[in-house]
């Protein structure tokens, strides 16, 4: 390598780290991304944009099989695993040649490699085993990502039981899964699987679906999810696996003490992730750690001067999106721009992807009152809004929550078709600090979904028309 010191050195290609050194080069600054294995992270080639491919699949291969409620017909209707697992992987093929290609525009140096800190402003980068440079910078992000949890005696083996990384680009459809945990990705999962003809039953430990979503979106989505024929135990827990050659026997237990078995040909475990804390020379550094993640202040600095950590290494929430505007925040305090504001995570949307989809913003309706709001509520259902019922997706529910003196938006609930592309409304309306007033008087196109959004703002203030 010619140039080994830089102005930044950013440590992980994810979202988050390759958008921070995009930032950091419009700032002038010189730019290293050492990354060590794919560019784009998790979230591009194993997460948020393959997953979505293999859900579009599913969601078409469902209205193939219901074509005749649209007044059309199709017949023989089936599908190709290995290609939709490819066309899965094709997507994210595409994107990792195009942040490839916006780092370069950029003028970012990129080292295929392995980092670790070698105390402040110093990293190794080694491949595969062998050293291969010494790098220098004042400044070094650490946006390392994250990897799935595991359960203890209920490991991955990458042939049973599976994590997100196997279940992605499954060989065969396993007619019976286990899903362990009902967050975003075991839900998404679930969906898919059982939108492809699968047997899923759901597994989760806390008292409700999807346990960070409102409680009264959760019962929504789950009357869904049982619609579709998943099969959903709350309050439960996997406490044992037996493996059987090529099915698992998993030891099922209620909150009563209760137990049963139950045989699947495969297992997801879906059970949060951890930060990539690991083989990173924090031990070098003052850098803290908490609950396996790096411990940062508002800006994403650390306990050592000229060491940031941004993304899901840094802490929930573990979005791509939050650590993309994690990193921007972060180079820009470095760059020393003025009116640089701390991320406000309350305002940081939520999306799950699933049939039907969920999305949010803000408190739930337990937790603003929990706070000591005063709260109004308002609701409207899919089914009162005509574009909703033209699409023939009559369930689901638009739900805002206002402070009952100020009129301020608190938080913003979604479950049905296409609420992911929705919620972007309310996430807007918050960060202008927008009023009920203001919500009212803006007017929303018709015929959309975006009308309902509208109408559950009037009727938190008992001005619904049209219900």
């Amino acid at each position: 390598m010619a140039d080994t010191n830089f102005d930044l050195i950013v440590v992980g290609g994810g979202p988050g780290g390759y958008v921070a050194a995009i930032r950091a080069a419009q700032l002038k600054m010189k730019v290293c991304v050492v990354e060590r294995e794919h560019l784009g992270g998790i979230c591009l080639n194993w997460g948020c944009i393959p997953t979505k491919a293999l859900l579009r699949s599913a969601e078409i291969y469902h209205y193939m099989q219901h074509a005749d409620a649209y007044g059309l017909s199709a017949n023989g209707v089936g599908f190709d695993l290995g290609k939709v697992v490819q066309r899965s992987r094709a997507v994210s093929k595409q994107l990792n040649g195009g942040v490839g290609h916006l780092l370069k525009k950029n003028k970012v140096t990129v080292i295929d490699g392995e980092a670790k800190l070698n105390g402040p402003g110093k990293l190794s980068v080694s491949k595969d085993g062998k050293k291969i440079s010494d790098l220098t910078a004042p400044h070094i992000i650490l946006a390392t990502g994250a990897r799935p949890r595991a359960l203890p005696g209920i490991e991955p083996d990458k042939k049973l039981i599976w994590t997100y990384f196997e279940a992605m680009v499954p060989e065969t459809m396993p007619k019976n899964l286990l899903v362990i945990g009902s967050g975003a990705i075991g839900i998404e999962f679930a969906s898919f699987f059982r939108s492809m003809g699968s047997d899923v039953t759901v597994v989760e430990v806390m008292p409700q679906v999807m346990p960070v979503e409102d409680e009264e979106i959760s019962k929504h989505a789950r009357k869904q999810f049982e619609k579709q024929g998943i099969k959903i135990m709350t309050e439960t827990k996997v406490t044992a696996v037996k493996k059987n050659g090529d099915s698992v026997t998993a030891t099922i237990e209620d909150k009563a003490g209760k137990t049963s078995q139950l045989t699947v040909d495969r297992v997801i475990s879906a059970v949060g992730v951890q930060g990539n804390i690991e083989n990173i020379g924090l031990e070098t550094t003052k850098v803290k750690t908490d609950r396996g993640c790096i411990v940062i202040d508002e800006y994403g600095r650390t306990a050592e001067p000229g060491i940031y950590a941004i993304g899901d290494v840094a802490g929930p929430p573990m979005l791509a999106h939050k650590a993309e505007h994690e990193g921007v925040i972060c180079v820009e305090k470095i760059a020393g721009l003025n009116d640089v504001h701390p991320m406000k995570k309350e305002q940081i949307p939520g999306c799950t992807y699933c049939n039907p989809q969920v999305a949010s913003v803000g408190l739930t309706e337990k937790r603003a009152k929990e706070a000591g709001h005063d709260i109004k509520v308002g609701r409207f259902p899919f089914i009162g809004n005509g574009k909703a019922i033209a699409l023939g997706e009559p369930e689901g529910m638009v739900k805002t929550i206002f402070d009952a003196k100020t009129g301020q938006l608190l938080g913003a609930h979604m479950v049905g078709a296409e609420v992911t592309e929705l919620i972007q409304g309310y996430v807007v309306a918050m960060g202008l600090e927008t009023t009920e007033a203001e919500l009212m008087h803006t007017v929303f196109p018709h015929p959309t979904l975006s009308e309902m959004m509208h109408e559950s703002v009037l009727d938190a203030y008992d001005r619904v028309i049209h219900m």
